[in-house]
């Protein structure tokens, strides 16, 4: 594999390598697309090296887009701007790191949040959580692998926090050509980190949690379960370290169970219960078998926040049938007049998609059920409207009769 540019070589345009799309392939980009899969290329110059930035020009030769190359990888060019003259340098960078920042504060939602959302914020391959005081970051590309140490500074600069850890643990950094590694890249980061969630006290293992430590994209959602939560018997499926759970308990259930595969996690949750002065009760299983011998009991409020099932379109027929099966006992648990809030985070699962599953599941029940909300990732994850991926979560409330 070529080694990356350094950010001094890549800055310099006129030393730039050059990627030619097909023709018509533009279109796409000017509409607002960010990735350059390696089928819709004619060629790329011998001089556009790996991790560094590339021109791409349209099959006339017209400038179209500068990004990220690798020609090592599916996803060849991540593009970075459309604009001919904007020069990809440090201050490139501390413009749309500071864009992020002002934006997620403009929410109030600079406590705990998602800093950096990847190609939404203009930044492809790079993703920046915020828990209180300590900072989480992740890589999924070359090109922004070659950056990383300048982004760290800049976070510092604007943010101020106490420390930042690499969560470069993902295997998609393997497509890339990336080694997969974890460290603390600035200040001192603790075992566990405890920041407020909507609602809540919670702790976060940064440093061996799932993701980035937790799942923030929640986090507004965990606010909108309020009015279904006083005096309810509360059934929390997927439940990871607690943030519904925990929710619901500080909302005046009547009773909370929380379900897990990962002890792990329900060690957590508990630590998070007590940090709230709630009681949840913890159960180690897999949901697919508790469900079905959970069956006959009943809720007022069964919440399912499962995994992908879906990680490619090729899986989707067989997640289709899983999504369709878990929410069907859902509902069964589900006293009448009762709700359940379920998700999806597979991005080819579409909320359309989604919705039909759950209409066919309540269907097959013979059970009325009623749209009662629709909901999507939080807002600090905005979804770029060009890009499909973008809009990954999807969520109904829906009441069971």
């Amino acid at each position: 594999m070529r080694q990356p540019q350094t950010p001094a070589e890549k800055a310099g345009g006129h030393t730039m390598g050059q990627v030619c799309l097909r023709p018509g392939e533009e279109k796409d980009i000017f509409r607002g697309k960010r990735w350059i899969y390696d089928n819709e290329i004619a060629w790329a110059g011998e001089d556009c090296q790996n991790g560094g930035v590339a021109a791409v020009i349209d099959a006339r030769g017209r400038f179209v887009a500068k990004g990220f190359f690798n020609g090592d990888s599916k996803i060849v060019v991540r593009v970075l701007t459309r604009t001919k003259d904007e020069a990809v340098d440090r201050e490139f960078f501390r413009r749309r790191l500071a864009a992020s920042w002002a934006y997620r504060q403009s929410l109030g939602l600079s406590q705990a949040c998602r800093v950096v959302f990847g190609d939404s914020d203009g930044l492809p391959g790079l993703t920046v959580d915020k828990f209180g005081d300590y900072l989480t970051v992740q890589v999924v590309s070359l090109g922004m692998e070659a950056w990383l140490d300048t982004i760290v500074e800049i976070l510092v600069e604007l943010i101020h926090p106490l420390g930042i850890y690499a969560r470069n643990d993902l295997s998609v950094r393997e497509k890339e050509g990336l080694p997969l590694y974890t460290r603390c890249l600035y200040g001192q980061v603790p075992g566990k980190v405890q920041f407020r969630e909507h609602d809540a006290l919670m702790l976060a293992d940064l440093q061996g949690g799932q993701k980035t430590g937790h799942f923030l994209d929640q986090q507004e959602n965990r606010g909108r379960i309020r009015p279904y939560c006083p005096g309810a018997r509360v059934l929390d499926l997927c439940c990871h370290t607690g943030g519904f759970a925990i929710h619901a308990a500080l909302y005046g259930a009547k009773s909370v169970e929380a379900v897990d595969v990962s002890q792990e996690a329900l060690n957590l949750l508990q630590r998070n219960a007590a940090l709230n002065g709630v009681q949840v009760n913890t159960v180690c299983a897999n949901v697919f078998d508790l469900v079905k011998a959970y069956a006959g009991r009943q809720y007022d409020l069964v919440i399912c926040d499962p995994p992908a099932f879906a990680k490619s379109r090729k899986a989707l027929d067989n997640a289709y049938r899983g999504y369709k099966e878990l929410n069907l006992r859902c509902m069964q648990l589900v006293a009448p007049g009762g709700y359940l809030a379920t998700w999806s985070c597979s991005q080819f699962m579409t909320p359309p998609l989604f919705l039909q599953m759950l209409r066919e599941a309540a269907g097959d029940l013979g059970r009325p059920a009623r749209l009662v909300e629709t909901m999507m990732q939080s807002r600090d994850h905005p979804a770029e409207l060009a890009a499909e991926s973008a809009w990954y979560l999807k969520g109904y409330i829906l009441q069971i009769n």
